[in-house]
């Protein structure tokens, strides 16, 4: 049985669809770059930063750093708070946690902003540890993420399992040698997700919910 549950955030607890996206348009319009519909943009949410800047509009080196800080120019102001969590989950929190569970947030968002956005929704008392990047770019990638939770908390990788939306999840969760879950209601779709390491692919909250605490 799992103990220990890590969540992403972005597609997982809360939809920052409209926040993230506006965040991007932001920055493309400030580097006089052609902005794309904001529809265009959600394959941003999830993967780090710098490295959807450098696949997508070629930026390396300080044209790719000045792209982030136009980014996190609109996001920290405004961004973060456009956004909102998903129906059901701060009941499903609270259930999982009153049944024993410790839960951890594992995103690879700035902690900063991760911090303040689970502040904003009366989430952050769910949560042992809220774990995330860095505003320098060190610990962008999940699989460094849930590493930093396993050794802050003395976790076991066989008790923990690691719920998002994204195949950077699953990775992430592959290599650390802990399980995976993937759910659908966030950003990434059921073909990319079913091509990675999972014990199970979730549609909707009530369906999670169902899953970890009837398992």
């Amino acid at each position: 049985m799992h103990k220990y549950l890590l969540f992403d955030l972005d597609g997982t607890l809360t939809d920052s669809k409209e926040g993230i996206t506006n965040s991007i348009v932001h920055s493309l319009t400030q580097m006089n770059i052609t902005v794309p519909d904001n529809n265009a943009l959600v394959h941003f949410i999830g993967p780090p930063l710098k490295e959807s800047f450098r696949t997508d509009y070629h930026l390396e080196g300080e044209q790719n750093e000045q792209a982030i800080a136009f980014y996190r120019e609109y996001f920290s102001t405004r961004g973060l708070f456009e956004n909102e969590v998903y129906s059901d989950i701060p009941e499903l929190l609270s259930d999982l946690k009153n049944a024993g569970y410790k839960l951890y947030v594992a995103t690879s968002k700035p902690v900063t902003f991760a911090r303040q956005i689970l502040d904003h929704f009366e989430l952050t008392d769910y949560f042992e540890m809220i774990a995330g990047s860095e505003l320098d770019g060190s610990r962008s990638h999940k699989a460094d993420v849930i590493q930093y939770v396993i050794e802050e908390n003395h976790l076991s990788p066989a008790d923990c399992l690691m719920i998002g939306d994204r195949k950077h999840d699953l990775i992430g969760a592959d290599m650390n040698g802990m399980d995976a879950l993937g759910v659908l209601f966030g950003y990434g779709s059921r073909e990319e997700l079913a091509s990675y390491p999972h014990i199970a692919l979730i549609s909707t909250v009530h369906s999670l919910r169902q899953f970890l605490l009837t398992a």
